[in-house]
């Protein structure tokens, strides 16, 4: 078995499932601190900043978490547009997507001109907010999305997730937007820097062959995809690129100390 100096792991499916626990994903964390194993969870969900993720996994599922072990797509959006030397952006999501970009010392602005239209799950999407980052992008904007998840898992079931909001303002625009999040090569890119690893060292973690595991694939780090959510193992086996590693549950998995 390969040893990894850092896991990347998913959450909704691979860790937990909305409010409800996984026992082998805490008892796979437990394994990883246990033996002094390097960890950061990466999701893509936008709309949480890192204290809120770290909080959920502390007090809702008994995974004490710091804010240093948490990347999302939010994060790695805001990394991806300082790198890029954007200065003002217009902005179409949630708090936790405007505080990181804003804490990248990046200005928000309501309408045009605009450097960049980014677009990530907003529950409070409007007809106004797509007018105005369709004039923004008509007007040469560069088209950020934070992810295209189409679905939110939640209790009541598959809610429209970020993806049906960056639908909406492509349709409008006809133009494809550059993806930060999973299965995107950029997040990955980004979660590498922020843990000092190269590809080599790390491996991704997911329930999701079609977002975690082909994130993995496209940046060349080796995955292991665990059959505790989305993907399902016939669907998998029918894939050309197979995942590096796969488990039934988290608690077949050996952790190399």
């Amino acid at each position: 078995m390969k040893h990894y100096r850092t896991y990347l792991i998913d959450l909704d499916g691979t860790i937990y499932q909305g409010k409800t626990k996984f026992p082998a994903g805490k008892r796979f964390i437990d394994r990883l601190k246990a033996s002094n194993s390097d960890y950061m969870f990466v999701t893509n969900n936008s709309t949480k900043n890192p204290a809120e993720v770290a909080a959920n996994l502390t007090e809702n599922h008994d995974i004490a978490t710091t804010t240093e072990q948490v990347y999302t797509s939010a994060m790695a959006t805001a990394d991806y547009l300082a790198e890029k030397q954007f200065k003002q952006v217009l902005v179409i999501g949630e708090a936790g997507l405007k505080e990181a970009i804003q804490a990248q010392g990046i200005e928000i602005v309501d309408q045009h001109p605009a450097e960049a239209v980014v677009v990530g799950l907003d529950r409070g999407i409007n007809y106004d907010k797509l007018t105005e980052a369709t004039l923004a992008i008509q007007g040469g904007a560069t088209f950020i999305a934070t992810n295209v998840d189409t679905n939110l898992p939640n209790e009541r079931g598959m809610l429209p997730g970020a993806g049906t909001v960056v639908a909406a303002v492509q349709t409008a625009t006809q133009t494809e937007p550059i993806v930060i999040g999973k299965p995107s090569v950029i997040i990955m890119q980004q979660a590498l820097k922020r843990a000092g690893r190269h590809a080599d060292e790390v491996v991704m973690v997911g329930d999701n062959y079609n977002t975690d595991i082909l994130a993995g694939i496209h940046a060349d780090i080796d995955t292991l995809l665990v059959y505790s959510g989305v993907s399902k193992p016939d669907d998998v086996h029918a894939e050309v690129v197979q995942p590096t590693h796969e488990v039934m549950s988290l608690d077949d998995w050996s952790i190399d100390d």
